[in-house]
């Protein structure tokens, strides 16, 4: 009922009406899908950092929509704050593999990702997501992992993602060797001033809505609420309208953004 109010054919704010195809390239998720591109040719590290709610594991699903699976293969990992040996589990449960202890596990991975790239020509991408819970065991097999023919070949692409805090951890002389190995590091920044509003619009246009139904004086207040972060953006919009609904507001103004942003901070 209240998205009837505005015409909307559903909530575009809500992640589960998101589809890949309706994406907003804001430049954050442009230099994302460009640089995960680089990375699936070149092959080796990437590192992706944001802050909660950035959208750097959306566009990571859109990277893999886009993918044509006869030349690559992708697996997300976001089991971060498991052991070693659970670690290796999980990635030969995604390779098919059946193989014990950590050399075995080890060996077997490397074997099967060798394959993939010498013989059936479909090098592999694994995206590990929630990079910061990884501890120090895992983040220096990682880098072994990484090394074939004495360290002179690149057979896989690893994709690291997590919060900015992630980028300290790779600071530690504990790292430096993994750290050398990064051929693309980006930090998010978030919707500049400019792209707030062409993102409101953008996901009222997927439901077949009119930017008419948000007054300016509400994007500027959810320019100043949100600081560019499309998640909170989605969160005050989702309020705003239930609680326009329920007030009769024609169109969506700085007093609903603000009583979306009291109900947010209360709940």
């Amino acid at each position: 009922m209240n998205n009837a109010f505005y015409n909307l054919s559903c909530n575009p704010f809500d992640k589960q009406e998101l589809k890949e195809e309706d994406r907003f390239e804001s430049k954050d998720h442009k230099t994302m899908i460009d640089t995960l591109n680089f990375l699936k040719e070149v092959r080796g590290i990437g590192v992706f950092t944001a802050a909660p709610g950035m959208g750097k594991t959306y566009a990571l699903r859109c990277f893999e929509k886009s993918l044509n699976q006869q030349l690559y293969q992708m697996h997300y990992i976001c089991l971060s704050t498991i052991a070693l040996a659970e670690f290796y589990k999980v990635f030969c449960d995604r390779l098919n593999l059946e193989a014990s202890g950590r050399s075995g596990m080890f060996k077997a991975i490397q074997e099967r990702i060798y394959s993939m790239y010498k013989e059936k020509r479909r090098p592999l991408i694994i995206a590990i997501d929630e990079a910061q819970y990884l501890n120090s065991d895992i983040l220096k097999d990682l880098k072994m992992l990484m090394n074939f023919h004495y360290d002179s070949l690149n057979c896989f692409t690893l994709i690291l993602c997590g919060e900015q805090y992630f980028n300290r951890t790779l600071e530690k002389p504990v790292h430096e060797a993994l750290k050398q190995r990064i051929l693309a590091h980006y930090t998010f920044n978030g919707l500049d001033p400019g792209e707030v509003p062409e993102y409101i619009y953008h996901k009222l246009s997927i439901a077949g809505g009119n930017r008419s139904i948000i007054g300016e004086d509400a994007v500027s207040s959810i320019n100043g609420l949100s600081q560019g972060n499309p998640r909170i953006i989605d969160k005050l919009m989702t309020d705003a309208i239930m609680l326009g609904s329920q007030m009769k507001k024609q169109v969506i103004d700085a007093e609903v953004i603000m009583a979306a942003a009291n109900a947010a901070a209360l709940g």
